[in-house]
């Protein structure tokens, strides 16, 4: 039924379009694990990533005790929502995730410059468009994916293997500080984040590493505020 490389974000994306629907209502606890991985026909553990992912961006939320329901609409996407539980506590605090990301991936816009073919930079161009239509409509997880996409391309484009690697490393942590502050992420904010993706992408144009590295650094500086932090 699902691709098995990408299984937890299509179950993902198929739990978001029944909230969407009105299949899932607001409030409404949803099936068990057992019944939900049948209904898919996928394992548990796929099944749990999805759940986690969902609500990490805010559409679900668990209860100790009780289970997981479905979130109600205010407290999704930037009104009076919470974020989630940070999933890596055991190993990494979500502060010192964004404080790596801006070392590491201002570094690498650097080193990215002069290096993107016009095919990448137009790739960026629409992953930016694509973030500013999907959160119009409220697809959440296609907002985050394409936000991914923006930031992977330019990992793809960096000149230090090494640099590549350790961003492979902490790929899934750095994932999660993506999606983490989205319930609490207002309009303006999103307008916000996607003029500083354009600003990046106008120093990549330009083959300007050190205006890429400042912007990257701002754009990764200012979301992390959105969570609250300061690093």
């Amino acid at each position: 039924m699902f691709n098995k490389t990408l299984v937890p974000q299509s179950v993902a994306r198929e739990i978001q379009g029944m909230i969407q629907s009105g299949q899932l209502k607001p409030g409404e606890k949803i099936p068990s694990q057992r019944e939900f991985s049948q209904k898919f026909g996928i394992s548990r553990a796929s099944l749990r990533e999805a759940l986690l992912t969902l609500e990490t961006l805010g559409l679900l939320k668990t209860e100790a005790g009780r289970g997981t329901f479905v979130a109600s609409p205010a407290a999704t996407a930037g009104t009076s929502g919470h974020m989630a539980p940070w999933r890596y506590s055991d190993s990494y605090s979500v502060f010192d995730v964004f404080q790596t990301r801006i070392l590491l991936e201002g570094e690498i816009a650097r080193l990215a410059a002069g290096r993107l073919a016009q095919l990448q930079l137009d790739k960026m161009e629409q992953a930016t468009r694509t973030m500013e239509d999907c959160w119009a409509s409220q697809d959440l997880l296609a907002n985050v994916e394409a936000d991914l996409e923006f930031h992977g391309t330019i990992v793809s484009a960096c000149s230090n293997a090494m640099l590549k690697a350790l961003y492979q490393t902490v790929r899934d942590q750095v994932t999660e500080t993506q999606r983490q502050p989205i319930p609490i992420t207002d309009p303006e904010r999103m307008r916000e984040s996607i003029s500083e993706h354009r600003k990046i992408i106008s120093a990549l144009r330009s083959n300007d590493g050190q205006r890429a590295k400042l912007e990257m650094e701002t754009h990764i500086r200012n979301t992390a505020r959105c969570a609250g932090l300061e690093p």
